[in-house]
């Protein structure tokens, strides 16, 4: 249980400047935001797992697959995530051009290279396609999952069982073999509809959301699903966003949509009530972390085994603005 408010480490955070903004450096900033947030998680729960999906190139000083390993950031981190690695990256069921697939492997490699997990997301529902995405990945070293819908809002039919089923234990990441992303339960009728149908499943690790219909799950809940419906334990991982706010959630107050704070920005126009924040400003990590009130804070107090951290890669957008 979360009792008390730790104070974030010194010149982490700041209040934004507008003006200073263009001058910051954002890869650096997201790096120092991770950080921070596996520092404060880890102080309250040393297995809490922290994996960051997409914005690989933070795994590197200077963003290059040649460039020196970011030591700090590397070992804040028990993970890496990435989508549309084999499938998925210019459209669903589509090959992710060679390229763009060799490129992400470079750095994913170099991640594998100091024992962190890779978890992969393919977008495909064709058949073949979605056995070649999990022998692909196997073959690499990767634990994956192939999304045959781009909302992550069901459980597939196919495969029947998850790729290389697994009745062990699993306790720590390093231990998954499969998992599956759900992270939009709309379709179910109630959460407890909504935690039956995860808990009567094999993966080894599951990422959902901490909402269903935008009420909080709860620490039964999360007990319920830590169990594999063949035998074994497994983990369960909070999905959160850090590089934008939605403004279905919680914390969302109902002025920001005509008198939103300075650190609010434009909505993201591929999904629809997202917005670009200024992911350095402190009234934004004060939301996202820091006490038992936080968003993480929550996620803790709920018994989930980790986070996985979305919006990684808004310093690319932030870069090109």
């Amino acid at each position: 249980m979360i009792t008390s408010v730790v104070i974030l480490s010194a010149g982490c955070v700041t209040d934004s400047d507008p003006e200073e903004s263009g001058s910051k450096d954002y890869r650096n900033e997201m790096r120092d935001l991770v950080e921070n947030i596996s520092s404060w998680s880890k102080n309250i729960s040393p297995s809490f797992v922290i994996v960051p999906q997409n914005g690989h190139e933070l795994i590197t000083e200077n963003g290059e697959p040649e460039g020196s390993v970011d030591i700090s950031y590397i070992d804040a981190v028990d993970g890496f995530g990435r989508e549309d690695l084999f499938f998925g990256y210019d459209s669903d069921d589509t090959a992710t051009p060679p390229d763009e697939t060799s490129w992400m492997m470079s750095f994913l490699d170099l991640g594998l290279s100091y024992d962190k997990t890779i978890l992969v997301t393919d977008y495909c529902q064709t058949h073949w396609k979605m056995d070649s995405s999990y022998a692909w990945c196997q073959d690499a070293g990767y634990t994956s999952f192939a999304a045959d819908q781009r909302a992550l809002d069901n459980i597939p039919d196919y495969p029947v069982e998850p790729w290389n089923i697994n009745q062990d234990d699993v306790t720590e990441l390093l231990d998954a073999q499969n998992f599956l992303y759900l992270i939009n339960p709309g379709q179910y009728s109630s959460s407890e509809d909504f935690i039956n149908s995860l808990a009567e499943t094999d993966y080894d690790l599951l990422i959902i959301d901490f909402f269903w219909d935008g009420l909080q799950l709860t620490p039964s809940d999360i007990s319920q699903l830590k169990s594999k419906q063949g035998g074994g334990s497994r983990l369960v991982l909070a999905y959160m966003s850090i590089g934008e706010a939605e403004d279905y959630r919680y914390y969302w107050q109902p002025d920001w949509n005509v008198n939103p704070p300075g650190w609010l920005k434009d909505e993201n126009p591929d999904w629809e009530g997202n917005y670009l924040v200024e992911y350095w400003d402190i009234q934004w990590q004060e939301i996202i972390f820091g006490s038992a009130d936080s968003y993480l804070g929550r996620i803790l107090n709920c018994g989930f085994d980790g986070v996985y951290l979305d919006k990684i890669d808004a310093f690319e957008t932030w870069e090109e603005m």
